[in-house]
């Protein structure tokens, strides 16, 4: 690990995670659950800020299917660290329920609760709920204002295709004034940069490191910022976040080695959800073409120090970066992973390290002069003593 820990200047960056989770099938589901609850006592222990917790309800990789349940478990194990819905599909719910559950987790929480929304991800979850994929994000669009003016204390009567509120109300405020953070999630689409923009809220770019999701950064941020600009507003970077998988350790072989573990059986789930993704071509090792992408980082603190000005370079600054929680090592090298992350990347991009590495700088380039002083004042001292001792053997 070369780096010296200096700031890399600019916005100060939070770190997370993003679990949606991923439990492969040959594992048990309920001790998958409670590994999970481990894992954000140990982040919260380890100083990350935020964790963000996926809903899914199909497929039988991402088993959470309720995060306001989760984060209700994780709030009483923790202390600091700030808990998100990674999201609530909102096509999938009534908006007076989720916005209630929402004021319900603030509370409970005491505002440690942020309100991350979104269409729905899985196709498979919308059909079994006989939502057409097309309205997925109109339907996102209209319950996400309702919330909004149900957070406010507004009373809604509004019939849609699909809900029915009648003098609807809030029966509890938020705790958090005037509500939890809200943020949509982004990937590719422009409809997650719409309605940050219109509605000022946070973004949360899911697919930052994969390509099409890479090469979206810029212009989902732009339309989000023309947006705002047109509805007299200025977006906030500090509440833009960036998602991408990370595994690192001591040395890259040894992170290669680490991922060997898992790491096939992630892939092959994506690949049996998505077959129209892109796969590596016949005979190209997928870690090196993870790596080549930029998609992940496999490799040491300074490869995942290297990934950040990347995606600094691409997106501009950003609030947070939210490692991907993918099981793609055994239990202890993830935990000895997330450690080395707040050990020695973390702190490049929070500037924690300025102000010693400047004291340090400066006492290292005056060191002869402050040296020669010292030295120059121990032997005024010893004189000194040696003085009196000589004029005390006159006296006596």
């Amino acid at each position: 690990m070369k780096s010296n820990g200096q700031d890399a200047g600019g916005l100060p960056m939070r770190n997370g995670i993003f679990l949606a989770p991923f439990h492969p099938l040959d594992r048990d589901p309920t001790e998958a659950l409670h590994r999970d609850l481990e894992l954000i006592e140990a982040l919260d222990r380890f100083g990350y800020e935020e964790a963000w917790v996926g809903e899914h309800h199909s497929a039988g990789f991402e088993i959470i299917s309720s995060p306001e349940l989760f984060i209700a478990a994780a709030a009483g194990r923790t202390k600091s660290i700030r808990l998100g819905t990674g999201v609530v599909s909102l096509p999938y719910h009534n908006p007076l329920m989720a916005a209630n559950r929402i004021i319900q987790l603030d509370h409970m929480t005491r505002g440690r609760v942020m309100f991350g929304v979104g269409p729905g991800l899985l196709p498979s979850d919308a059909m079994m709920l006989g939502v057409d994929p097309m309205s997925q994000r109109d339907r996102m669009i209209e319950g996400l204002e309702v919330i909004l003016r149900l957070f406010k204390g507004e009373v809604v009567t509004e019939k849609t295709e699909w809900y029915n509120l009648v003098n609807a109300r809030a029966h509890l405020l938020p705790y958090t004034r005037p509500h939890p953070e809200v943020v949509v999630a982004s990937a590719v689409s422009p409809s997650g940069g719409r309605a940050a923009g219109k509605h000022d809220l946070g973004m949360l770019c899911v697919a930052a490191t994969n390509a099409s999701g890479f090469d979206a950064l810029g212009t989902n941020w732009k339309i989000a910022c023309d947006i705002a600009r047109e509805n007299g507003r200025t977006m906030d970077r500090g509440r833009l976040r960036l998602v991408g998988p990370v595994h690192i350790a001591e040395t890259r072989s040894q992170a290669r080695a680490n991922v060997q573990w898992g790491l096939h059986k992630w892939r092959e789930y994506f690949a049996k959800i998505n077959p129209l993704a892109p796969a590596p071509g016949a005979g190209v090792d997928p870690v090196d073409a993870m790596i080549e992408s930029g998609q992940a980082v496999i490799g040491t603190p300074d490869d995942a120090i290297a990934q950040i000005n990347r995606l600094r370079g691409q997106q501009g600054e950003f609030g947070a970066f939210l490692q991907l929680a993918h099981n793609w090592a055994a239990w202890d090298h993830t935990l000895k992973s997330y450690q080395l992350w707040a050990d020695h990347v973390a702190p490049v991009f929070k500037g924690a390290n300025a102000s010693r590495q400047a004291s340090y700088d400066y006492t290292a380039a005056n060191a002869h002069e402050f040296m020669g002083k010292a030295m120059q004042a121990a032997g005024a001292m010893i004189q000194k003593h040696a003085d009196e001792q000589q004029a005390k053997a006159r006296a006596g």
